[in-house]
């Protein structure tokens, strides 16, 4: 008490020479001074009980995952709290959590406790971040003695860790790149484990309570992949769907209910999509999993039982089999709008006729599930009666009664050729243009092609050796019929006015 005495004499002398304003602001720090001096022989300071719960303590989980690379937690476990004011540990949460989405309320009596404060502890543990807080620490370094065969320990002081190479003084020395084990006496108290979130509560009652967080984590992803397998004919098919779910959250979620969400949602940042090819082979029917219900705007897809998601695991889980859907397969030849704009002296030789499959969802085709978006492929057995592969394309969200269609291919026995057969400008902003396309089946069956132009501006077709059908304001297709081991042309000729 003697030295606060004597504090106070000095600093009031030289307050009160700056008049009665400042002696009021400087008593005040001063009792606070005073307080810091008596407060270790008067006081006694009681640090905030700490308690920890852990995936030992877990009783439920809840995990629904969206198509868009983040997944909403729900974590319940029974924990032991004391009552007042203490800090709750709640470990084995996702290394890849967004904190600000963190919630945590009691289920068995609501009012229980008070949240003050909430904070998440992501300084996790690794021999760099070690070597980082030892800087300008002393340490020791075993190494083995050649000769001797016995391990040797020195003490060292870490001057730095720059760029990953810590710089020793040993004794009166300096070195790097020391090849012996660094030996460090404790783990410094701010570097954890595992990812922790940690909450100041102030609690009612002392007793045992459930108590549910819930947060959302980026990093876990699925989407949906179908295996459809064409008959002999390309006229029927079965079709497979299964879940793919891809974790790298940065936790292990056991024995989970799960739910998948189906749809697009609205994200602040940019969303990081999954991007893997799971190269499914088809697999064996299994009976649906899956609760499908609309929600909201978008899909909703429980998995009628349990099911454990593990950190760095790619699962998956079927969602359909359907046997004997419909199917329509295309060929198809694409044009392009600048084929009208100049004049072309040479043919377009060899070009590529797309092969495209189409189904309609719909329940008369054994379908009307409402599909999530993903990969779709093909498959078909060879003259051998095995399972080939014949291509696959992404498919979009597809509600029932809508259609399917992607390309798969394109087609190697039939070939397309364009010969520009007139071309004159017939005013400054008119021109007439002719083509022929001359369309080669050599598949030993008969085929019809449907060629479809995509032109500009105000159009007409003049002339045309084949019937049409104007799609839309820029489109225009031709169904053209081409016999087995032949050819077909078809002849048009277009008004192009810009």
């Amino acid at each position: 008490m003697a030295g606060g005495k004597v504090i106070i004499k000095v600093l009031l002398k030289r307050k009160e020479l700056q008049g009665g304003k400042m002696i009021k602001t400087s008593l005040v720090l001063l009792v606070s001074m005073v307080l810091l001096v008596i407060a270790p022989a008067g006081f006694t300071v009681h640090a905030v009980e700490q308690r920890s719960t852990g995936i030992e303590d877990q009783t439920g989980m809840e995990v629904t995952v969206y198509n868009s690379n983040i997944g909403l937690v729900k974590d319940r476990r029974q924990i032991k709290l004391q009552k007042g004011i203490q800090e709750l540990k709640f470990m084995d949460v996702a290394a890849q959590i967004i904190p600000t989405s963190v919630s945590i309320k009691p289920l068995s009596n609501t009012d229980s406790f008070t949240i003050l404060e909430q904070n998440y502890e992501y300084d996790l543990l690794s021999p760099r971040k070690l070597l980082d807080k030892y800087v300008g620490k002393e340490l020791k370094l075993i190494t083995r003695n050649p000769y001797t065969d016995k391990e040797e320990i020195v003490t060292a002081t870490l001057l730095s860790n720059n760029e990953g190479t810590p710089v020793y003084k040993i004794g009166s020395e300096i070195t790097f790149n020391h090849p012996g084990r660094v030996i460090f006496p404790e783990v410094p108290e701010s570097l954890i484990s595992k990812p922790t979130l940690l909450w100041l509560l102030d609690s009612k009652t002392s007793s045992s309570q459930k108590i549910e967080a819930l947060y959302l984590t980026n990093g876990i992803n699925w989407r949906a992949d179908y295996i459809l397998v064409l008959n002999d004919k390309d006229t029927s098919s079965n079709v497979s769907g299964w879940v793919t779910i891809d974790n790298k959250s940065g936790a292990t979620y056991n024995n989970a209910a799960l739910k998948l969400v189906a749809g697009d949602i609205n994200r602040v940042k940019e969303d990081r999509r999954m991007e893997m090819d799971a190269g499914m082979a088809p697999m064996a029917k299994a009976a649906l999993q899956f609760k499908e219900e609309t929600f909201f705007e978008y899909h909703i897809y429980t998995l009628d039982r349990k099911a454990t998601v593990k950190q760095n695991q790619t699962k998956q889980i079927s969602l359909l089999n359907a046997s004997n859907v419909p199917v329509k397969k295309q060929f198809i030849y694409q044009g392009r709008d600048y084929y009208y704009r100049n004049y072309y002296g040479e043919p377009f030789q060899n070009e590529k006729v797309g092969v495209f499959i189409e189904i309609a969802n719909k329940s008369e085709h054994n379908l009307g599930m409402p599909l999530p978006k993903g990969i779709l492929r093909m498959y078909k057995h060879d003259p051998d009666g095995s399972l080939q592969f014949i291509g696959e394309n992404s498919i979009q969200h597809t509600p029932k009664d809508e259609k399917i269609k992607v390309k798969i291919g394109d087609a190697f026995d039939v070939v397309a050729a364009r010969k520009q057969m007139h071309w004159e400008k017939v005013a400054k902003n008119i021109n007439e243009v002719a083509y022929e396309i001359s369309l080669r089946n050599h598949k030993k069956e008969d085929i019809t092609v449907k060629v479809i132009e995509h032109l500009f501006g105000d159009w007409k077709v003049l002339e045309s050796s084949n019937s049409y059908k104007k799609e839309d304001s820029t489109t225009v297709s031709f169904d053209v019929p081409v016999k087995k081991d032949g050819e077909t042309k078809l002849v048009y000729k277009v008004r192009i006015k810009y």
